[in-house]
């Protein structure tokens, strides 16, 4: 089932942000075959201060774990999380990440 996590920084955190990221990538990586997407979410001014992530698990259980091992949360980092069943309908046709 996939999970839509919805994840907002806590105001002050843009540091300790860039600091962890290498450590947060490398723990997607560790989910990377059951992916459907992620990446940051961003201000008006384009610099990071969320997630939203779309993940395959087998229920909400497991999600909510691997969440609560996440490196951004461990640090802090998210001040607000929300963690949605999603049902993907729509075949992606665009935001694929640059090559």
């Amino acid at each position: 089932m996939l999970f839509a996590f919805m994840l907002f920084d806590a105001p002050g955190t843009a540091a300790l942000r860039a600091q962890i990221r290498p450590e947060h990538k490398a723990y997607l990586a560790g989910v990377a075959d059951r992916m459907a997407f992620a990446g940051p979410l961003t201000g008006e001014d384009g610099a990071m201060n969320g997630s939203l992530l779309v993940i395959d698990f087998p229920d909400r259980a497991a999600a909510l774990t691997w969440l609560h091992e996440e490196p951004f949360t461990r640090a802090g980092i998210y001040g607000t999380r929300e963690v949605r069943a999603f049902r993907n309908l729509w075949p992606q046709k665009t935001g694929f990440a640059e090559s």
